[in-house]
């Protein structure tokens, strides 16, 4: 299992779940309400340069630009058979 940060841009994944850092955390619970839920396909559309912030990720028809923080609670594993653009 990888991170969402650990993804490449044009990288395609499935969420694997959302980890909360403490109890409650709410940006987690965020997360999971925006729709980064177990077995929703993503794709890493685009990252800042040097591995700064944000990334910015699409689940369905919507795009989310996340901090790398943010990003490091998303666990996904690689698609088989996805094709990754760089």
């Amino acid at each position: 299992m990888m991170r969402l940060t650990d993804l490449s841009k044009g990288a395609t994944a499935l969420v694997e779940r959302v980890e909360d850092i403490h109890a409650p955390d709410p940006i987690a619970q965020r997360l999971r309400d925006l729709g980064f839920v177990p077995g929703e396909p993503l794709r890493v559309v685009a990252l800042a340069p040097w591995g700064a912030d944000p990334l910015l990720v699409q689940i369905g028809s919507t795009r989310f630009a996340l901090r790398r923080a943010e990003a490091q609670r998303v666990s996904v594993s690689i698609q088989p058979g996805a094709e990754s653009a760089q």
